[in-house]
């Protein structure tokens, strides 16, 4: 059944069957070590009858839970860890606690959280402040929260949850398994694919920044003219964007996410840009306008790019790297101007270096 709003700017009212839940929380109480190797495809080594209940760190683990190694730096963690389980490579030297050895321990661990802890779900239904234009259209199985607002024209496919406070604009289409955290947001015609999550705070689609200065300003006047952001934002399937972070509408034509991109927190992508299949925006990234990133590239914490240039695929920028000009597919870049990490790393070593060697050469020059 498609679920259309009978009101406009009032709460909606929708049939007696279906009505709004509470999320329910769902625990796993305890998985023996031998069911957790089958999930995973894990080898065991040591008790299949030993239990795990929860999952944490190296040096917080208790017994009953299960950790991981996935840098050789932990190592050392791992032969004192009073962990019940570990999940290694499969060459990992032999510790105290039973190992569950695979090619990808961190993914491992990934799937493991999944199968000992199981977040909250949203029953269908929708709550009673909701405002939800007549024109709107909802599929089946949504999860509507309180104070939810969506506009005129506003298509949301099938199992969409969103949480309080959560906004779509008018004529914004979204497709199935959307989810949409507490005070997320989706701006007029934006296009989301499928299976698409937005944090909180996340807003798609806000103005670009775009102004145009007066020729001629006058003192009192002002000196900038907005430009009208005209375009879209378009986010692929299984995009995800976490909290506080923004992606901008174009002024002309789209800013497009592609399929699989992750963003991390405080990240601002710009207007007219564009981000490539499975890229990953680590915390506080900046992307001025109509910057093209390509497929599989990382932009560490804090990384800044100028507008209108292009990073190849596979490129790797460290962390607070500034980027004035294009990036070579396959590089790894550093510092700023953003150059090849390993000259970086050769520069940073004799930067330190610096005072010795000016006194070396005052000396060779009173030689």
């Amino acid at each position: 059944m498609r679920i259309d709003a009978s009101s406009q700017c009032q709460p909606a009212t929708f049939p007696s069957s279906i009505s709004y839940l509470r999320p329910v929380f769902f625990y796993n109480s305890s998985m023996k070590l031998s069911d957790l190797a089958t999930h995973l495809g894990a080898t065991l080594h040591g008790d299949p009858d030993a239990e795990v209940t929860s999952a944490a760190g190296l040096e917080d683990a208790r017994p009953g839970q299960l950790t991981f190694v996935a840098n050789p730096r932990y190592t050392p963690l791992a032969r004192t860890t009073q962990a019940t389980a570990v999940l290694v490579e499969p060459t990992f030297g032999p510790i105290a606690a039973a190992t569950l050895r695979i090619g990808n321990p961190y993914l491992a661990f990934a799937h493991a959280l999944e199968l000992l802890y199981q977040a909250p779900t949203y029953a269908p239904g929708i709550h009673p402040t909701a405002v939800i234009a007549p024109t709107a259209q909802i599929g089946p199985e949504a999860h509507i929260g309180p104070y939810v607002v969506i506009g005129d024209h506003a298509v949301i496919g099938d199992h969409a949850t969103l949480l309080p406070h959560a906004v779509v604009y008018p004529h914004a289409q979204i497709g199935s398994h959307f989810f949409a955290h507490a005070h997320a947001i989706v701006r007029e015609r934006c296009r989301l694919g499928d299976h698409v999550t937005l944090q909180n705070g996340a807003i798609v689609g806000a103005d670009g920044f775009g102004f145009a200065h007066y020729d001629a300003p006058t003192p009192d006047g002002p000196a900038w003219h907005k430009i009208l952001q005209t375009g879209v934002t378009v986010l692929d399937d299984h995009v995800e964007i976490q909290a506080n972070s923004t992606v901008d509408r174009a002024s002309i034509g789209e800013t497009h996410i592609h399929t699989g991109v992750k963003i991390d927190n405080l990240v601002m992508v710009g207007h007219g840009s564009s981000v490539g299949t499975n890229t990953l925006l680590c915390s506080q990234v900046g992307l001025s306008g109509s910057t093209h990133v390509g497929k599989n590239v990382i932009l560490a914490g804090q990384v800044g790019v100028a507008g209108h240039l292009t990073i190849g695929d596979g490129a790797i920028a460290t962390a607070q790297t500034g980027i004035p000009s294009d990036v070579a597919p396959g590089a790894t870049v550093s510092g700023y101007p953003a150059i090849d990490n390993r000259n970086w790393l050769r520069s940073v070593a004799l930067f330190h270096r610096l005072p010795e060697i000016i006194r070396e050469l005052r000396q060779k020059s009173k030689e």
